[in-house]
């Protein structure tokens, strides 16, 4: 059953005179069920055939009622040629009608809705071979089939207001829909897993229309506020912006700069590639940094690669692997310099893998993974490491700067160490800072004055002129600056509080203090 009724039969008349195929005749009599769509071409036309044939029976006298069940229907009917006249028009579908491109989904509804292409599409995701459990469909038409469609809801629109017809142009079914509707079914049926909209794996169809390319060309004189360049497409003709034409393009001027209905096509849509997508997976966990010369990502200058390796890289190659990710993103919650070692328990970092072919793992198959990556190199050291949802990420950087770090750092003094310094640093408690924007990392960030807090300080003597320097401090605050003042660009400096030439040989971050990502139990 197609759920059509008596109202409709003009509108089918006029859409297969039009040119309309099946499918098409459908989306414009606002048939909203599945199942109608799902049907073979051959079923619909002979529903809709049926249906014709019906109105013809019911105008015949009663007398010939007999001679009516004893002929089989028409192959002809006489269609409203819209002007008042009648027209003989075929509505044998299969022969005549399909054998012509649709005037409004110009192929699409024709020969992309059957087993043939569905197994096409299946294959093709199957030779990616991701695993999955469910999957999107999406699709992507030209966009002169909105102009097509507005031209065809244009040449119904008078038969409906005739007919004294509530019927939107909203109303009508969009032929994206149509087309899932036709075949999501079949899709699913070949690779063993729902179709559903919110599905993370998404499988992506297209097609092409060379031929009527020019159909939307019109609209940017008529319409040219709608039609602006952009960077990341390579026409502006995109759908969004000739659907926003055709909203405030009067039907008139419609009218006066194209056909209705629509020219037939010669030829039928072209299919795009088949492409599948899965949505990104996050990875959050903690790392201890043992070298002083590993940087935390790739560091190159002017082009060239300084030092082989990295945290990033050491701890994305195994999930790479595993996932099967095309590439990913690496963050975490500040970072350390090259010579600077990260202790305790470790600094928070986040993986978001682009496209993996593979997305479900359990904690057994997660602790591997972290396995490999400890056993990979003896610079790097991960724990908790767990799969999290986007929203968690950000976790990781809310109020980073109001979070604390303690650190310990080897200082050089000029001038000899007595037991009163010492005493005088461990007194000082909330020490306010002013820090310019160190030279050294001037060329990746602005020129600022920040404000920063040493919380707390302690020291302990090695010799006259060597001291561990223990520090507990706000976020962000550049320890090596505090240390030897930057030319003076920190204020007030370990320099000028020791009133002594200072410097700092080493430094290791001893804990970084973000409750995220939670502990994985050992």
């Amino acid at each position: 059953m197609l759920s059509l009724k008596e109202k409709d039969r003009p509108i089918i008349r006029k859409l297969l005179d039009a040119g309309c195929c099946v499918r098409c005749v459908l989306r414009f009599c606002c048939v909203g069920k599945y199942s109608s769509y799902q049907q073979s071409t051959e079923d619909i036309n002979s529903a809709l055939l049926a249906f014709l044939s019906e109105a013809e029976s019911e105008k015949s006298p009663a007398s010939s009622d007999q001679k009516q069940m004893d002929t089989p229907p028409s192959k002809k009917l006489k269609l409203d040629g819209g002007d008042g006249s009648s027209v003989s028009a075929p509505v044998d579908i299969e022969s005549e009608v399909q054998s012509r491109i649709c005037v409004a989904c110009l192929g699409v509804l024709q020969d992309f809705c059957d087993q043939s292409y569905t197994k096409h599409v299946s294959e093709v995701v199957r030779k990616a071979e991701y695993k999955f459990d469910s999957l999107a469909l999406a699709v992507s038409l030209p966009a002169q089939l909105s102009v097509r469609e507005h031209s065809i809801w244009l040449h119904v629109k008078q038969q409906v207001r005739e007919k004294s017809m509530c019927l939107d142009k909203e109303d009508v079914v969009q032929v994206k829909d149509a087309f899932k509707w036709a075949i999501q079914g079949m899709l699913g049926k070949e690779l063993g897993a729902p179709v559903l909209t919110n599905s993370v794996f998404e499988v992506s169809v297209g097609f092409t229309h060379p031929e009527t390319d020019g159909d939307c060309h019109f609209l940017a004189t008529v319409c040219s506020d709608c039609f602006k360049p952009t960077k990341n497409k390579a026409s502006v003709f995109t759908r969004m912006a000739v659907v926003k034409a055709l909203e405030k393009i009067s039907d008139a001027k419609f009218l006066r700069h194209y056909p209705c209905p629509p020219v037939r096509a010669v030829s039928k849509c072209t299919p795009l590639d088949t492409t599948c997508l899965h949505a990104s997976i996050f990875i959050a966990g903690r790392y201890n940094k043992f070298s002083r010369e590993l940087p935390q990502t790739p560091w190159v200058i002017d082009g060239e690669r300084r030092m082989e390796g990295s945290v990033e890289e050491l701890i994305a190659g195994p999930l790479l692997s595993s996932f099967r990710a095309d590439g990913f993103n690496f963050s975490s919650s500040g970072r350390e310099d090259v010579d600077v070692r990260t202790l305790g328990n470790g600094r928070p970092f986040a993986l978001e893998l682009l496209n993996p072919h593979r997305a479900r793992f359990n904690k057994a198959e997660i602790r591997q993974i972290q396995e490999t990556i400890n056993s990979s190199s003896d610079k790097i050291r991960v724990r908790d490491l767990q799969i999290v949802t986007r929203e968690a990420m950000g976790r990781m950087k809310e109020g980073e700067e109001e979070k604390t770090k303690s650190y310990s750092a080897l200082i050089w003094t000029k001038k000899p160490i007595i037991d009163s310094d010492l005493d005088f640093i461990g007194n000082i408690k909330e020490l306010k800072i002013d820090q310019k924007t160190p030279l050294r990392v001037l060329h990746r960030r602005p020129l600022a004055v920040r404000q920063r807090v040493i919380h707390s300080m302690s020291a302990s003597l090695l010799d006259t002129h060597h001291f561990r320097l223990l520090l507990h401090t706000q976020a962000g605050t550049y320890i090596k600056e505090f240390v030897h003042g930057d030319f003076g660009r920190t204020k007030p400096n370990l320099c000028a509080l020791m009133e002594s030439e200072v410097d700092i040989l080493e430094l290791d971050v001893e804990s970084v203090d973000v409750d995220w990502p939670p502990a994985v139990p050992e």
